[in-house]
């Protein structure tokens, strides 16, 4: 049965929305968080056959001990530095208990009293320039669970299926959870300050070289909390966690749509259980999960085959003084230096390519020209593909393409032409117009050739054209570009048209 919303305006008025959020990053190193495994967030294991990155700790083997990944534990101190918090002189493991297939041990290494990093506050822009102060309450390390796969059924979904399989590959990759204070005062832009915070966090991610951050494939994950209180009310209300949303639309849409659900239960005088919920793409709706209550029994104990982390201030230092520039004030930054509009800039950050920008233009693009190709005709390719930009064609080509281009060897038409040759695997952009033949005609013979063939077939048009109706000049120039087969340059078709029937 489909849930009944209330339109979003109207649930505004009567409550204020009030967030949260729990964003998990993988880490990208070598190995995993306590064994030698390699790690399946690495770029280089991707798509790894299921059960062969495991060690006898990820399996949860009798007499297997975990070692702490020491450039894990860096990573995350970078990232609580990142997120301007403090770093705990004296962080502690725990064991979080519980049964659940994926997980060989019975309980999850995590950390509970002493995280790792704390008390700190990360800066989101909306996008009309706005910033957001997000305030954190913690940054823990821990390690992730394996991954189910339900076989049978039509969902692909426990629900229905005839049998699971367990992948431990992905049990035991090193993990940084994030967890924020509450979030008040978020009022309209709810929706939009979850889509901009979970992006901020990817960006810093990326900008730190700690993750990949790809919300598609699980590298970032995010489970979004919301609760609502009534005007004129001091008492929160019953909140939801909807879980592992996996794109920043996506958890945009899944809190717009528990603010409207919640409304419409309260306002008919329900009640909200507090529960996780799943978010389903396919239908922009959340579900019920599992009831949660605010102190969900774990039985969180010490670790007691783990020594705390120490890090020392000399450590942290270092590691301060390796933190690059804020995602915020680096895209501030380009967008000043390129000298785009709001909208311009916008577009280029929706689509996630202010990294591809950036190198195409190392590389001798133009920033307007980049900006074109990027959010442009690779960005349609992509689209028409199901694929992501970045992985499409290299920043260098995309600099050499419009290089070609500027240099009057292609048209932007023959140059698109050219763009997908080299998505295709058919070489550089120059060895493609070799192979394909796609380099603009500039020799004037054959062109003059062309035009007075066309000329001579259109006397009526010719008589236009020499009665000074200039505009006729295009029937002549498209029958020229029909004869070169596109491989001309219209202006310079033009210059010669004008000339010829002067000369006529």
């Amino acid at each position: 049965m489909a849930d009944t919303l209330m339109d979003f305006d109207k649930a505004l008025e009567l409550f204020e929305p009030v967030l949260g959020f729990e964003v998990h990053v993988e880490l990208n190193t070598e190995t995993k968080m306590f064994s030698s495994a390699p790690n399946p967030a690495h770029e280089s294991n991707h798509g790894a056959a299921p059960n062969t990155l495991v060690a006898p700790v990820d399996m949860g083997l009798p007499g297997a001990m975990p070692v702490v990944n020491q450039k894990a534990v860096e990573s995350a101190i970078k990232l609580g530095l990142a997120l301007g918090c403090s770093i705990e002189k004296h962080s502690t493991f725990a064991r979080k208990n519980y049964f659940y297939p994926d997980l060989g041990k019975n309980y999850q290494i995590s950390q509970k009293d002493d995280p790792i990093a704390y008390e700190g506050s990360v800066e989101v822009e909306l996008a009309d320039g706005r910033l957001i102060a997000i305030p954190i309450e913690r940054a823990h390390m821990e390690e992730d669970a394996g991954k189910l796969t339900h076989v049978g059924g039509a969902t692909g979904r426990i629900q229905g299926a005839e049998y699971s399989l367990v992948d431990y590959n992905r049990a035991g990759v090193p993990l940084v959870e994030i967890v924020t204070h509450m979030i008040e005062g978020a009022e309209h832009d709810a929706p939009e300050i979850a889509k901009a915070y979970v992006g901020t966090i990817r960006d810093i991610a990326k900008a730190l070289g700690i993750s990949e951050a790809r919300m598609e494939r699980g590298n970032l994950r995010c489970d979004a909390n919301v609760s609502l209180r009534r005007r004129g009310s001091d008492q929160l209300g019953t909140r939801t966690e909807t879980k592992n949303v996996n794109s920043m639309r996506s958890v945009e849409r899944a809190v717009r749509y528990e603010i409207q659900r919640q409304a419409a239960i309260l306002e008919a005088g329900g009640t909200i259980t507090q529960e996780t919920r799943h978010w389903h793409e396919d239908t922009g709706r959340t579900s019920a999960g599992r009831p949660k209550s605010d102190a969900d029994d774990y039985r969180y104990f010490p670790e007691p085959d783990l020594v705390p982390v120490e890090p020392s201030d000399e450590l942290i230092e270092r590691l301060r003084g390796e933190l690059p520039e804020a995602p915020v004030t680096r895209r501030r930054r380009l967008k000043a230096e390129w000298g785009f509009t709001d909208l311009e800039f916008q577009d280029v950050n929706n689509g996630g390519l202010v990294d591809q920008v950036e190198a195409t233009i190392a590389a001798g693009a133009t920033p307007a020209s980049a900006r074109k190709w990027w959010t442009g005709e690779i960005t349609r390719l992509a689209n028409a593909q199901d694929a992501d930009a970045a992985e499409l064609v290299s920043p260098e080509h995309v600099a050499a393409l419009q290089g070609l281009v500027d240099a009057g060897t292609l048209t932007d038409k023959l140059a698109r032409q050219v763009l997908e040759g080299v998505i295709a695997g058919e070489g550089s952009p120059q060895e493609v117009v070799d192979a394909r033949g796609l380099a603009v005609v500039s020799d004037d013979g054959a062109l003059i050739a062309a035009i007075d063939e066309a000329l001579t077939s259109q006397p009526d048009v010719l008589a236009k054209i020499k009665d000074g109706k200039v505009q006729a000049a295009g029937a002549i120039i498209g029958a020229v570009m029909k004869a070169m087969k596109g491989q001309a340059d219209a202006a310079r078709v033009r210059e010669l048209i004008l000339e010829r029937a002067a000369a006529n």
